[in-house]
């Protein structure tokens, strides 16, 4: 099927005249998740980050050390893998005519990618479009929410952006990123699986006008609530137009999402200023009401969790694939009424399979869990008030030795995390050497970040905050990160433990806070490893996991849960 999909793209590229053709992972609105999975329909790569250029013999896939593995199992017959490093700069490939899709591209990855070594041709067609048709299943009007989940109005954030647009001496912003719209407006959508994120863009004077570059159908509660003039809500198609009534002032938009596309219609008509879109930041803080929003969404996360890990572990007599096991968890989950839908796809991996950082089990595709097996399960939920993401790996029998040893090196990692002293480890990259500290000292590492920023009932996965070796964002009061180093060894097992943390003040000092509440598998722990500080660490996590959940188990559930204490 790949193989004849990608002769069908070469038969266009006479007609187009170009000798290839770049396909990225992310839609026009540069969503994490995407109902249009453009670069899985020509390759089958369904991993969150990637590039694939196919030329008229060749094909390239560029993939991040987290999908290595996972691209050549899924890609591998059809295209050579390469470290997604090496996209810059990239020599493979040079003087050709490259065709791309405008609205998919920023105009700072063709002058940082290996594209500004190529002729870029813009196509005003996605030429994947053609091969297969997306039939998008929703036209659900975007919804808002209340001040009391929120936090904040939204008249007080936009004044907010306002205040930043006079201090910089700006005109207009444009908002190209979705997420950062929905966090101004207070509102969500149904446009894509695993996160309510509205697919709109807007635009924004000092004046305060507000125009929603976006379908006009899925505005109608907005309109109804007088957040946005119906003549305000604009098309891609009369943008163009409706901006000639504009005086030519300075306008702000993101490097980061603001397209090729709408790039060009803004030059026509404005003095550029390229830099971060404020809100990032703004969103990343999370407010009081937020940060208590999601305290209770995961005590909700951790009943559920909680007894899907004492059915799998003890109860669960039965045989199993990691696809039933994934959906036993959704049913624990959707217990709730306050749950909603996964934050991202489930990753249910047993031996080998937990060594693919983002390994996907699906109804054909999965893998008996063994009880010999480590088992490796990462997943997350949208409540109606928070965002969650967790990961627990636990063993059903006496596990060898050095896994043992090396679970335990990744929790004293984890640890070491969750107890910064924050006013002197300020920056992520800081944080991120103390999770790798002991795995390196048996000459191990792992090849993602140590956390990335979560945001509050929006993309489980946000910045700019972020523990990593290369993140040089201060950590603020309110940011909400991940927690979780790990290991994995190719074609054995994979190991990682991640909660959720929240910086807290408490007195002068900034600490984080854990989120997450779910027991840690003692029966991977080599206790002699740890110190008395990590044992009490241990202890007063367990306890709290203990105290805030055991309420709402049964009788043998509390007692299991109360055997971590």
């Amino acid at each position: 099927m790949i193989k004849n999909r990608i002769k069908i793209l070469r038969n266009s590229f006479k007609k187009f005249n170009i000798d290839g053709y770049v396909v990225p992972k992310n839609d026009e609105f540069f969503s994490e998740h995407s109902n249009k999975d453009r670069l899985k329909i020509i390759s089958n790569f369904s991993g969150s980050a990637g590039y694939a250029i196919i030329l008229k013999k060749k094909n390239y896939l560029f993939v991040d050390g987290r999908y290595t593995l996972q691209a050549k199992l899924e890609s591998g017959d059809n295209f050579r893998i390469i470290d997604y490093k090496k996209i810059i700069n990239c020599n493979l490939f040079k003087k050709l005519n490259l065709g791309i899709d405008p609205k998919l591209f920023t105009s700072s990855q063709i002058k940082k990618f290996f594209l500004k070594m190529n002729n870029v041709k813009e196509i005003p067609k996605n030429l994947i479009d053609d091969i297969h048709k997306n039939h998008l299943r929703n036209s659900k009007p975007f919804f808002s929410l209340k001040d009391n989940v929120t936090g904040e109005n939204y008249k007080n954030k936009i004044n907010k952006v306002i205040k930043f647009l006079k201090r910089n001496k700006l005109n207009y912003i444009f908002i190209s990123a979705p997420e950062n719209v929905a966090w101004l407006l207070n509102i969500r959508g149904h446009d894509n699986p695993n996160s309510p994120i509205p697919n709109c863009h807007l635009l924004l004077d000092i004046k305060r006008n507000i125009y929603l570059i976006g379908k006009k159908n899925k505005s109608y509660h907005l309109i109804k609530e007088r957040k946005i003039k119906s003549k305000n809500i604009l098309s891609n198609q009369n943008l163009n137009e409706f901006l000639n009534t504009f005086r030519k002032n300075k306008i702000l938009i993101d490097s980061k999402s603001c397209s090729i596309f709408f790039e060009k219609i803004f030059k026509k008509k404005f003095q550029l200023i390229k830099r971060d879109d404020p809100i990032y930041l703004f969103k990343s803080i999370k407010n009081k009401i937020e940060i208590k929003n999601m305290i209770n969404c995961h005590i909700l996360d951790g009943i559920a969790l909680t007894k899907f890990l004492y059915w799998i572990k003890v109860k669960n007599k039965k045989r199993i694939t990691e696809y039933q096991a994934q959906k036993k968890l959704e049913v624990f989950r959707k217990m709730n009424k306050n749950y909603l839908f996964p934050s991202f796809t489930t990753i249910a991996g047993s031996g080998k399979n937990g060594a693919i950082v983002h390994y996907r089990a699906t109804k054909q595709n999965t893998k008996v869990i063994k009880k010999n097996d480590i088992f490796l399960c990462d997943s997350g939920g949208q409540y109606k008030f928070g965002t969650t993401d967790v990961t627990r790996t636990i063993s059903f029998n006496p596990p060898q030795k050095r896994i043992k040893n090396i679970f335990t090196k990744v929790l004293k990692g984890h640890i070491a995390v969750a107890t910064s002293d924050l006013a002197s480890l300020k920056f992520g990259k800081l944080i991120d050497t103390r999770a790798r500290k002991y795995l390196k000292k048996i000459n191990l590492d792992y090849q993602h970040g140590t956390g990335h920023g979560v945001g509050f009932f929006l993309n489980v996965h946000e910045g700019p905050q972020a523990l990593s070796k290369y993140n040089n964002v201060k950590i603020l009061e309110g940011m909400i990160l991940s927690n979780e180093p790990g290991y994995y060894e190719n074609g054995k097992f994979g190991i990682r433990i991640e909660n959720l943390l929240y910086v807290k003040k408490i007195k002068k000092k900034f600490l984080f806070e854990n989120l997450t509440l779910a027991p840690i598998d003692k029966d991977l722990i080599d206790f002699k490893q740890l110190t008395s500080n990590e044992k009490n660490y241990l202890f007063k996590y367990h306890m709290t996991v203990y105290t805030k959940l055991s309420k709402y188990l049964s009788r043998v559930e509390k007692k299991w849960l109360a055997s971590f204490i």
